[in-house]
């Protein structure tokens, strides 16, 4: 047994998100959004660590990290969970970071999301995107998207990752899941094939360029349901972030494209509940209406809110509304809530004294 399976069960049995690792300190796990460290072992070299990461990836892995000073993949452990890892070098040597990933996938219910979020599982085609920061759960939420439309609906499920977290086994759906580096060369590559693939749904792990957010909107256009991922925290950012990957001289065009393919929007933030004892995701939801085109067309990205606003009855939500209903249920702190919030005025009951 690799000794690096004692922190992943460490990790596991303490209910913690990630496992760090870095020459010159102990290793410590990520538990409730707070860093801690793993008790009874220590300091670790560059020597020891090396030693430790190599146990788990293949040699071409190895080979590549060595070369490039950069690896990611995934990392099984049976009966424990998936892990997302991450090696790098840093000033003292090197080091990695391991995201858990539950065996499990959640079911879209039991994420105590808005509603409406299932509604974008039932979906026939268009562009939908669920963004936020690194660690904000959007992986959790597409998977949960995914086994929905796996239970449900007889379609043909493409994923593209980098690596592959959640894996999918196929049950009223066929999934195929492809890995970056692995399947095929690159997302865009495999964007590309993917929609002669005879696909009704693509996902796509990250939508990093130009090439990939433009096939993943082509795609949408032909009539396929495409999810993807950006690291922005807000809708209107998320229109803007799209946009501003084309071209200039093609950003007009690009306006045009997203009007006619954006299905939905849901910008995602996970906060340390009240009792610090677990985290829970604020969403904001921006779903597709008959201004919204009109919107995205002239750049008018300003209304957004205002779309959001008006469309409460449909099921959206802004950020702002979402963390001032978990502020006032006591799930979260008021504090947390105001320091997210966008509108400071409107959560200042919740402001700290000062």
């Amino acid at each position: 047994m690799a000794r690096l399976d004692q922190l992943f069960r460490y990790l596991k049995d303490n209910k913690g998100s990630d496992l760090h690792l870095a020459a010159g300190l102990e290793p410590r796990i990520r538990r409730h959004g707070h860093l801690e460290q793993v008790p009874d072992w220590p300091v670790l070299t560059d020597a020891d660590l090396k030693e430790l990461l190599r146990e788990i990836p293949t040699s071409k892995q190895w080979q590549h990290f060595e070369e490039k000073l950069d690896l990611d993949f995934a990392y099984g452990l049976e009966g424990v969970a998936r892990f997302r890892a991450n090696y790098l070098n840093q000033e003292n040597g090197v080091g990695a970071v391991f995201r858990i990933i539950p065996e499990e996938i959640i079911p879209l219910e039991r994420l105590d999301l808005p509603p409406a979020t299932e509604g974008l599982a039932h979906l026939e085609h268009g562009l939908v995107l669920v963004t936020g920061p690194t660690g904000s759960g959007k992986s959790t939420t597409l998977a949960s998207i995914i086994d929905k439309i796996n239970q449900v609906h007889d379609r043909h499920i493409v994923t593209i990752e980098d690596p592959i977290e959640f894996v999918h086994p196929s049950k009223k759906s066929t999934i195929s899941q492809r890995e970056v580096g692995t399947d095929t060369e690159s997302f865009a590559s495999a964007l590309r094939a993917a929609i002669r693939q005879d696909p009704n749904v693509i996902l796509v792990g990250e939508m990093r360029d130009f090439e990939t957010i433009s096939l993943a909107i082509t795609a949408a256009e032909m009539g396929v349901l495409v999810f993807g991922t950006l690291h922005t925290n807000s809708a209107c950012k998320t229109i803007d972030r799209v946009i501003d990957a084309f071209p200039t001289d093609q950003q007009r065009q690009a306006r045009s494209m997203l009007a006619s393919s954006l299905a939905a929007v849901a910008s995602q933030l996970l906060l340390r509940t009240a009792d610090g004892k677990g985290r829970v995701a604020a969403l904001e939801l921006l779903l597709r209406t008959s201004g919204l085109p009109n919107v995205i067309r002239e750049g008018n990205t300003l209304m957004i809110n205002s779309i959001i606003q008006g469309g409460k009855k449909v099921g959206m939500q802004s950020m702002d509304d979402s963390l001032y209903a978990f502020a006032q249920q006591g799930r979260i702190s008021g504090e947390d809530a105001w320091l997210k919030a966008s509108n400071k005025k409107r959560f200042e009951e919740f402001a700290p004294p000062g």
